[in-house]
């Protein structure tokens, strides 16, 4: 009884090696294969910028009616204006601080904006100021 479960028993191998050779042959075609696939898609139109600013051209920021910060369009944090005038120093360094106004706007916004200016190392005979 013993030598028919061993011999029952030695004939249920699997012989796994053929099954490996295939799927790494499906491998290496898929693999080969899709690397000529060319996807298609669509193209981005990414605005391209203005290049290099002038060493005079000022580091613009406007304050709106309701005391909103800008830089170059954007709307952006007080906090964020000692980096802005950091980075724009380093490009330019003889670039003034040019702050436009509106006159309804709160002037601590003024303030915080020009303090911030001045952290960033900006002298105040840089630092302009035009009232819209």
């Amino acid at each position: 009884m013993k030598q028919i479960r061993s011999k029952l028993h030695a004939r249920t191998n699997v012989d796994m090696t053929p099954m490996l050779d295939i799927v790494f042959i499906m491998l290496i075609f898929f693999i080969v294969t899709a690397s000529f696939v060319r996807e298609t898609g669509i193209q981005p139109n990414v605005a391209q910028g203005k290049g290099v600013k002038s060493p005079l051209e000022p580091i613009a920021f406007r304050i709106d009616s309701d005391s909103r910060l800008f830089y170059a369009g954007r709307l952006i944090d007080p906090w964020l204006v000692e980096p802005i005038v950091k980075g724009e120093s380093v490009l330019r360094p003889k670039a003034p601080v040019l702050i436009s106004m509106n006159p309804s706007a709160r002037t601590g916004a003024f303030v915080r904006l020009h303090d911030e200016a001045r952290k960033a190392g900006m002298p105040s005979e840089r630092i302009a100021v035009l009232v819209e």
